[in-house]
């Protein structure tokens, strides 16, 4: 790939990272970053997501804008490269740790 080609790539991605939604007050509870032994969750106010899971050999990875909340779950990502994550157990505060599940996967909120 060009060098031109290149830098019209990333300065697509950056746009369209732009084009997500901030995380409402209602879900700031969300905003952080969580972990589990195969997984890792980052959600900032601004709306950037990052996530990581790794199954045996095999790992997914999305980073990309937060598109909006459905009940507890949220989408991230734009048109075909986007993905839902079900949150089966929203953010509750266990033992003084903030944990949620979400695709099944209990994460812990790092302080």
């Amino acid at each position: 790939m060009s060098i031109r080609k290149s830098i019209l790539l990333l300065g697509l991605v950056a746009l369209l990272a732009a084009c997500g939604e901030p995380v409402p007050a209602a879900k700031a509870a969300y905003v952080g970053e969580w972990q589990a032994a195969n997984m890792y969750l980052s959600i900032s106010q601004d709306g950037s997501v990052a996530y990581k899971r790794v199954d045996g050999s095999t790992s997914k990875s999305i980073n990309g804008p937060l598109q909006g909340f459905q009940g507890d779950n949220f989408e991230v990502g734009i048109g075909p490269m986007s993905a839902t994550f079900v949150v089966s157990v929203p953010p509750r505060e266990v033992e003084g740790r903030w944990q949620m599940t979400v695709d099944g996967v209990v994460l812990t909120r790092q302080e």
